[in-house]
């Protein structure tokens, strides 16, 4: 069994993300199967993709090396269950994009606690290309599996190992559950221009152009935030102006506060899911 045929189990927006990663980057598509009980769904990633679609999870992993658990974190459970006996005999490296669920939760479900199992943190980014995923290796996850995860994830984007699987619930607070927060901030900062007379699609145009524009000044230099920040802000201009009202506001705290809500959040989903 070689770690090139892939199983994913479920068909939804993020698997959707991969497969076409994946198909784009030259990743045959007759090596790629799809388990999707959803009939639409399933037809639409033949169409679109020509991978093999399935009904069920079982079928799917017929032949794969490589199973990517692409499932709501509340039915991961029941879906590794039903596909124990298969995994102890295939052995499968277990790649899982479920948030808040462990290596060692999700061998246990699946009847080996040997497993070779990769837990990712993908965010919906991912859809674009435009991604940040983390990832943690269990044990079991050889160098050559590791690479191939990597690779894997790295078709939705920037991906980011990290060596301590607590971790990744602060993953999941800062990249995971991030898009949000930033898309929090547009409202706002839209909703404010309009307040101050400017027409909506303007506020709007503004808005987003100024986050992609500040975004792609982070990621495009090697100047770190603070320093970016530093160089826009004159001393007694707008910019000043702004930013002692964010920081007399107490901005720095709360937005520590929500991400530790987030990975406190995440940490209870597991054990709930145990």
């Amino acid at each position: 069994m070689n770690n090139g045929d892939i199983a994913f189990i479920g068909g939804g927006n993020m698997a959707r993300s991969l497969i076409g990663g994946l198909v784009a980057q030259g990743h045959a598509a007759s090596a790629i199967r799809v388990a999707e009980p959803v009939p639409a769904l399933r037809d639409a990633l033949r169409a679109d993709f020509g991978v093999a679609v399935f009904e069920s999870g079982a079928e799917a992993v017929a032949g794969a090396g490589t199973w990517v658990l692409a499932t709501k974190p509340q039915v991961l459970r029941e879906v590794c269950e039903t596909l124990a006996t298969q995994a102890r005999m295939v052995r499968p490296l277990v790649v899982s994009i479920a948030a808040g669920i462990t290596t060692t939760q999700i061998a246990r479900w699946l009847g080996d606690a040997g497993l070779p199992v990769v837990r990712t943190m993908p965010n919906t980014p991912a859809l674009l290309g435009a991604g940040a995923t983390g990832l943690y290796a269990n044990a079991a996850v050889d160098a050559t599996s590791r690479h191939f995860a990597e690779t894997l994830l790295s078709a939705a984007g920037t991906t980011v190992w990290i060596d301590d699987e607590a971790r990744m619930d602060a993953v999941t607070a800062v990249s995971g559950s991030g898009p949000a927060y930033v898309f929090l901030l547009a409202e706002a900062m839209i909703a404010a221009g309009m307040e101050e007379g400017l027409p909506a699609e303007a506020a709007r145009a503004l808005a987003l152009q100024t986050v992609l524009g500040a975004a792609r000044m982070l990621t495009e230099s090697d100047v770190d935030a603070a320093e970016l920040r530093r160089r826009v802000t004159s001393r007694g201009g707008t910019t000043q102006a702004a930013i002692e009202t964010f920081e007399a506001g107490g901005f720095r705290a709360l937005v520590a506060s929500a991400i530790h809500a987030a990975r406190v959040r995440g940490a209870a989903l597991s054990a709930a899911n145990d």
